[in-house]
């Protein structure tokens, strides 16, 4: 098939200059209108391809990678079929040669492939197998050469570019990556050493690979034949700007998201090549001397780093994982950053080729064309020399003074075998003094057991932090050093740490639509009965802590602070952030201080007369198993701000009660038992663990990423006002440990629940996320009606599950469902009222 494609080149004629159409079939309406039908078509395709890719690695799951695939096979037999009949059979030479061009382009999505099976974040393989593919691909497109030269090693001329030439190419090749650099230098981060040396490696082969296949498969066939100049170059630039589009929709980041980057940028670049070469009076015309001697390095190398360092730009400076999730969609995120720095490029590289096309029709219509091409450096080339020096000089002092220096790679989490066992400080009858001994044990059990890797990391350099609630290591990540780690005798497994680079600016913080309180009791603390228990008990959470991982807080929000431990600027062991590191509550994005409200606001919350420390796990909607045990570290033993967990922490200071209205999916680095040993030890000295059940039912289920499918924490589904399940609310039995667990223990108001925002405002938010602060409300009411019940988690959890209201509603046909408890709705909706009520003895 691929010999049968070859483009087959006619003697060109003698008169090197450009000349009209050969014939009339050469501009037919039949061949215009095949070129442009099979132009859109692929592009269609394509973009299609890709927002099906995009779309399914929203949410990522394994179905992703399949429908990928599926995209990549539809794609290659609706075009790729009838591009290689075109290709074959096509009669008019110069269409023919485009249509081979376009067939090839096609064919390379075949060779990228193996970059589908790595995991979802797991870039670098996925950018070393594109490399080798691509590689391959290009050996391929070398052979196809020559075995075309020698079916036309007829072909001869005398004519080279001159010195001159090859200077103003290499030039132009700097100018344009330089100034099409700019916004990813302002906007973007590079990653790791070694992030940054595989996306500029990408780059170069996918720039050697799209001009070997736009030199010898749409410039040669063009030129070779003769034809009218400015009719090859339109052809030239619309034929390889669908070539490169396709060539860029090829690649596998994520399955989506990097693609859509090179998409916009790429094809404007088949305009610039094709000025160099079939405009610029000084670069040679049709000829008679081989074709690979008439390109030579000097042309196809410059050419091929000219694409190449403007794909490295978003291949090095934007992290591909990144682009595809619902972290990178928000106000001020990496996705918007990223589409704004791509269109300014794709603008700077139009404008460039508009440019490049009125200088060239200037000169060609010079009367001392012929001098041009025939004398030596000129003023000219000194005044691009100039240009480019500037530029370079631009985009370095874009990237040092309004970019952001340094490396920012990705981080492993290391678990070590070795897990600490607490279980006996259950025992201990002072609530503080349990947990002191637990802080204690894992502690020194942490010391002791990492003391012989933390002295090899430290021998090689290589920075890491320490965590005793799980036995492990967070550090930078690179597949020689987790390679090492591997080996090592007391290590369990690794897992990955995603970690979103740095934004040139932080998000703007969101406000609520709502700028008063509520001027009643709502419907999500009346369905529960929180107000009669304030009304009747004289009960509202006084004395109880609670400890916050969420976004952040507003912490001066009128609904909070007067409950905040650390009012008064006292912010030492009460607020930690390992994102940002702000000295004060905060929050950017709303999630936390809604969450809060609903727990202890004054107006909105289930507990009012509760207090609350924070810690921020999730800054931006991405986190990974270190962020998450940094805030269970503080909030079980906190310490002063820029103090050592490990060193300085004071259980006795920490909450006696934990939100998470958050999951960790394998997205962000967890596998089922990354918390395991967490969740264990915390329960073990007294603290009561709330999990929100997660967003994705009603799929049966899908109640799967820790910590709710923990037996030790307590999960929480999501009710609407009318009492019936939300659709959204994940669904049990837990499989991904394969307990069959029933999950979730209990449900409450998850859907239109109002509560505080930032900017002292108020908002309707719904969720799981919104669920569970009801229950961690509830069980801060029983615990200060009854202070013997603190750090009694199993009586308090069997006191939830007795008192609750059943459930009488939907049930999804999924097993278990039906089942008391249910797999939908665990033992029914929470009930403040009852639950305090038997926690006090009546």
């Amino acid at each position: 098939m691929l010999e049968s494609v070859l483009p087959q080149v006619e003697p060109a004629p003698s008169n090197p200059q450009p000349t009209a159409p050969q014939s009339t079939s050469q501009g037919s309406c039949v061949n215009v209108f095949f070129f442009l039908a099979f132009l859109s078509w692929i592009v269609v395709l394509s973009a299609i391809r890709e927002f099906t890719n995009l779309g399914a690695s929203i949410n990522p799951d394994p179905g992703g990678k399949i429908t990928a695939l599926i995209g990549v096979g539809v794609q290659l037999i609706l075009a790729g079929i009838p591009l290689a009949i075109t290709a074959t059979f096509w009669i008019q030479s110069r269409y023919k040669a485009i249509f081979q061009a376009w067939f090839l382009a096609t064919v390379y999505m075949v060779f990228l492939l193996p970059g589908y099976l790595p995991g979802l974040t797991d870039i670098q393989a996925q950018t070393f197998l594109q490399i080798l593919g691509s590689l391959v691909f290009c050996v391929l497109l070398v052979f196809l050469i020559r075995h075309r030269e020698k079916k036309a090693d007829h072909l001869q001329t005398d004519l080279q570019p001159p010195q001159r030439s090859r200077t103003k190419v290499w030039l132009m090749c700097f100018l344009v990556a330089a100034l099409s650099s700019l916004p990813w230098f302002a906007w973007g981060t590079f990653g790791s050493v070694l992030d940054t040396v595989l996306g500029l490696l990408f780059g170069l082969v996918l720039g050697l690979a799209s001009v070997l296949l736009f030199y010898f498969f749409i410039y040669i066939p063009l030129r070779s034949h003769g034809s009218n100049l400015w009719s090859d170059y339109l052809l030239a630039g619309l034929g390889g700007g669908a070539m490169l589009f396709t060539m860029a929709s090829a690649t596998t980041f994520c399955y989506g998201g990097m693609q859509w980057l090179l998409m916009l940028i790429l094809p404007g670049l088949a305009w610039i090549l094709a000025a160099i070469l079939l405009l610029d009076p000084a670069m040679p015309g049709p000829g008679k001397t081989p074709v690979s001697q008439r390109a030579g390095i000097n042309t196809i190398l410059p050419l091929s780093l000219l694409v190449g360092l403007v794909a490295a730009a978003p291949l090095t400076l934007i992290d591909p994982d990144d682009l595809p999730l619902v972290a990178s969609m928000g106000s001020g995120e990496i996705l918007g950053k990223a589409f704004q720095a791509a269109f300014i490029s794709a603008i700077i590289i139009l404008s460039i080729a508009v440019v490049l096309l009125i200088v060239y029709r200037f000169q060609r219509g010079r009367p001392s064309t012929e001098a041009l091409v025939t004398k030596g450096p000129s003023r000219g080339n000194a005044i691009l020399g100039i240009a480019t020096l500037a530029a370079v000089a631009l985009a370095i002092g874009v990237y040092f003074f309004a970019g952001q220096p340094g490396w920012h790679g990705e981080r492993m989490f290391v678990i070590l075998k070795d897990q600490a066992d607490v279980s006996s400080a259950a025992s201990i009858k002072d609530y503080n003094a349990r947990r002191q001994a637990v802080y204690k044990t894992l502690v020194e059990h942490a010391n002791t057991t990492q003391s012989d890797l933390r002295l090899s990391l430290d021998r090689l350099g290589i920075a890491y932090t320490p965590y005793y609630l799980v036995n492990a290591l967070e550090m930078p990540d690179n597949p020689f050093l987790r390679f090492w780690l591997s080996r090592r005798p007391e290590v369990d497994r690794i897992l990955n740490a995603p970690l979103l680079r740095p934004l040139p600016s932080r998000p703007p913080g969101g406000e609520g639509n709502i700028t008063q309180p509520p001027t009643g009791t709502d419907w999500n603390l009346t369905l529960i009965g929180a107000d009669k228990v304030w009304k009747d008990f004289g009960v509202t959470g006084q004395g109880i802590l609670i400890g916050q991982s969420d976004s952040g807080v507003q912490g001066d929000h009128p609904e909070l602070a007067a409950a905040y431990r650390g009012k008064g600027g006292h912010n030492d062991y009460n607020w930690f952030d390992p994102w940002n590191h702000t000295s004060a509550p905060v929050d950017l994005d709303g999630h936390g201080t809604h969450t809060t409200g609903i727990i202890l606001g004054k107006d909105t919350g289930v507990a009012p007369g509760a207090n609350w420390m924070a810690c921020v796990n999730l800054a931006r909607n991405l986190a990974n198993p270190g962020f998450y045990l940094d805030c269970w570290q503080f909030n079980f033993a906190p310490f002063p701000l820029g103090g050592d967990p490990l060193k300085d922490g004071k259980p006795e200071l920490g909450a006696q009660i934990l939100n998470n209205s958050w999951g960790c999916p394998e997205v962000e680095g967890c596998d089922a038992n990354a918390f395991l040993a967490a969740v264990r030890a915390l329960r073990s000295a007294g603290v009561f663990i709330v999990a929100s059940a997660g967003n994705d039912g009603p799929k049966c289920g899908s109640l799967e990423t820790p910590p709710p499918t923990y037996a030790e924490a307590f999960a929480v589904g999501s009710v609407r006002s009318d009492g019936q399940l939300s659709d959204f609310s994940s669904i049990g039995p837990v499989t991904a440990d394969g307990s069959q667990r029933v999950k979730p223990d209990i449900l409450a108001p998850g859907e239109d629940v109002l509560s505080s925002f930032p900017g002292n405002s108020y908002e309707y938010e719904s969720g799981t996320s919104m669920a569970g602060p009801h229950v961690v409300g509830v069980v801060a009411l029983m615990w200060a009606a009854n202070p013997l019940l603190i750090g009694d988690i199993d009586r308090t959890e069997q006191i939830l599950k007795q008192t609750a209201t059943p459930y009488h509603g939907y049930l999804p046909n999924c097993p278990g469902a039906k089942d008391t408890p249910s797999t939908a709705t665990g033992y029914g909706i929470v009930n403040a009222y009852a639950a305090v009520k038997m926690a006090l003895g009546k």
